[in-house]
């Protein structure tokens, strides 16, 4: 596919290095080479677009994760059809094997000339020197290059594009692809630009990868947390709220119970501290913690209160701004300054499941995942340090085993280093916190990828990415290590010696915010909960009317031992009511016919359609009650109760 050299860079195969050269073969299976094959790919692309639409204006078009893009200025938006008959020009393009040939355009005035019918090329000749990653893929970086197609039979360019590349050697290499979508897109992503027409498409190594890659899409959208938290009746955004600001209806409610109750069960036993605070603040609280110097975009505007004025109308005593809080931590700090704190304190573990509200942009809001209103299972240690390398330990095995507990095995850990644009405090500090993180980190076990710039203005931070079910990647628990804002709200600790000694903070959120984790969740048991978190644990299902009452006392054993469990006693028949609690996640089904009534059983019937006769009621009682009692997450199946077919 390409190389890449003794530099590091990827180089085409037709390069030719001035000495003898030691290169690395690059695969069509590796990232990299994937990226090769999308980059190619959106040629092809562009050049269908200008060969189906000749007056198209080229924007840009680099790979993505999974896929690539092209924008172009056209005259109307595209169509599904238009994808269609673009698709099938791209396959004729790719087929004829036209070969990539890179070549070098000797200066910005040859360039301008040669592209003087696309006005966006010409923009991004004039910023070469200042444009984003993407851009520079257009542009060559330090020299200007263009891409030509040119045909095998013919010699002949048949079109080119302004890029950097490297590409495929031919069209030929790109062995699968598929067009996805369409959108609409800002120039260089500014709103105050043009907007122009994008078109996403997706490019594999192979026709099998194409194909799995699609039906990992497939599947992803059948457990999409939206659709499902509607069709299990979990939660909804109605429009009198507001975007972005969520409801959880009773099912909802019972999942998230348990959450909570399950996370406070153990932090009781980790030794923290429960505290609570207001939704809102005055500005100055904000001010001092820094807020409002670093992350006022991100909140919502102030609410200017508490203004008093006299019988003329004249102010007798000034108004202040009040906010709603983005963060906890400013209010953890305030308790802990509430009195004299002594050595013997600390650590001093504070633990909230605090509601914050930030502003996100709407085109960034998500279900769930994404909202403008969440509760933070909020901690902050407050801790000397000395203790600060085992707090961090002790801190990570902590959220790690409570992931597990949750179902949620495959982590790695990101480093989320300084933002020298965006940060308070010395060169000194950050560097002794960030040694403390990776220190922490790399004990762990866990690999450690770096995430340069990505640290809050505070602090650095390890956060923990988890591997759902599709493999999927997603943030969850972060740990921030902070020498700052101790020193903002003058917090202070009377020391073994007499001394007065600031305490160093961590910041800890576990789940990343209740809302974000019930999707997350949703979405990896595609809505089958384990039967400790499910809304409904057990149904029973009479086979007749007549089984009713034997039902009737079987739900209420099951209630006596605290489980969530119902009775359908609907007027639909059996296998009705079987298929509509199937769909409805639920983990137990207990059937009675009339011979199970007489000798005092049930029938099993489980999610995947297992089903296991006659056993006695209190042994399913029991058997159901332990396995809720163990927080067991499989989904359970008439395998996994060997022991019910004695």
């Amino acid at each position: 596919m390409v190389v890449r050299d003794a530099e590091g860079r990827l180089r085409d195969l037709s390069w030719v290095p001035e000495a003898d050269a030691v290169v690395e073969p690059v695969t069509a299976d590796s990232e990299e080479g994937r990226s090769v094959i999308r980059h190619s790919c959106a040629h092809v692309l562009a050049q269908a677009v200008q060969q189906e639409f000749p007056e198209a204006k080229l924007g840009i078009g680099p790979p993505v994760k999974d896929g690539f893009y092209y924008d172009f200025q056209v005259d109307r938006p595209f169509t599904p059809e238009d994808l269609v008959v673009l698709e099938r020009r791209m396959k004729q393009i790719i087929k004829g094997a036209q070969r990539f040939s890179r070549r070098v355009v000797e200066s910005v005035e040859a360039a301008k000339a040669e592209l003087a019918h696309e006005p966006f090329k010409l923009e991004l000749v004039d910023l070469k020197s200042e444009v984003d990653d993407a851009e520079v893929m257009e542009v060559g970086g330090g020299e200007l290059t263009i891409y030509d197609n040119v045909d095998p039979r013919s010699g002949e360019t048949v079109w080119g594009d302004l890029c950097r590349g490297p590409h495929a050697p031919t069209t030929k290499h790109i062995p699968a692809f598929k067009l996805m979508r369409t959108a609409a897109a800002y120039w260089r992503g500014d709103q105050n630009n043009q907007q122009l027409q994008r078109i996403y498409g997706t490019a594999w190594e192979s026709q099998e990868a194409l194909d799995a890659h699609l039906e990992l899409l497939a599947e992803a959208e059948r457990r999409d947390h939206r659709k499902l938290g509607t069709e299990l009746d979990l939660f909804s955004f109605p429009e009198e709220i507001g975007s972005g600001l969520a409801v959880f209806h009773p099912k909802g409610g019972i999942v998230r119970m348990e959450m909570e109750n399950y996370s406070r069960q153990r932090h009781l036993a980790a030794g923290y501290s429960f505290v609570n605070s207001p939704h809102i603040a005055k500005g100055n609280l904000f001010q001092t913690s820094g807020h409002l110097d670093w992350y006022k975009d991100g909140m919502y505007p102030s609410m200017h209160l508490d203004e008093e004025l006299d019988a003329e109308g004249n102010v007798r005593k000034p108004g202040q701004d009040y906010y709603l809080k983005p963060m906890n931590c400013p209010f953890h700090d305030l308790i802990f300054r509430s009195r004299g704190r002594s050595y013997r304190e600390l650590p001093l573990r504070m633990f909230e499941f605090g509601s914050v509200y930030r502003y996100e942009k709407s085109g960034t809001i998500h279900g769930l995942t994404r909202v403008r209103g969440l509760t933070q299972d909020d901690a902050h240690i407050f801790c000397t340090e000395d203790q600060v390398q085992d707090e961090l330990k002790s801190l990570l095995n902590f959220v790690l085993d409570l992931l597990r507990d949750f179902g949620l095995d495959d982590f790695y850990l990101e480093l989320s280093t300084r933002n020298d644009e965006k940060y308070v405090g010395s060169d000194e500090i950050w560097q002794k916190a960030t040694d403390a993180l990776r220190t922490a980190a790399e004990e762990s076990g866990l690999e450690l990828v770096p995430d340069p710039g990505g640290a809050a203005f505070y602090g650095p931070k390890i956060s923990v990415q988890a591997r759902d079910a599709l493999g999927r990647t997603w943030q969850m628990s972060t740990i921030q290590l902070d020498f700052n804002l101790p020193n903002a709200f003058d917090l202070e600790y009377s020391a073994a010696d007499g001394s007065r000694q600031r305490p160093v903070m961590i910041h800890r959120v576990l789940f990343g915010s209740l809302e974000r984790f019930f999707g997350v969740l949703t979405e990896h048991y595609a809505g089958a909960f384990p039967a400790w978190l499910s809304p409904v644990q057990v149904v029973g299902i009479p086979i007749s009317d007549e089984q009713i009452p034997h039902v009737r006392r079987v739900e209420e054993a099951l209630r006596l031992k605290g489980l969530r469990a119902e009775l359908d006693a609907s007027d639909d028949r059996m296998q009705k009511k079987i298929r509509t609690h199937t769909t409805q996640k639920v983990p137990f089904m207990l059937l009675a016919g009339a011979k199970d009534a007489e000798a005092g059983a049930v029938s099993f019937r489980f999610r995947d359609g297992s089903q296991i006769n006659g056993v006695p009621v209190d042994k399913a009682v029991e058997t159901i009650a332990d396995w809720v009692q163990r927080r067991e997450n499989a989904s359970p199946t008439a395998e996994l109760f060997p022991g019910l077919k004695d």
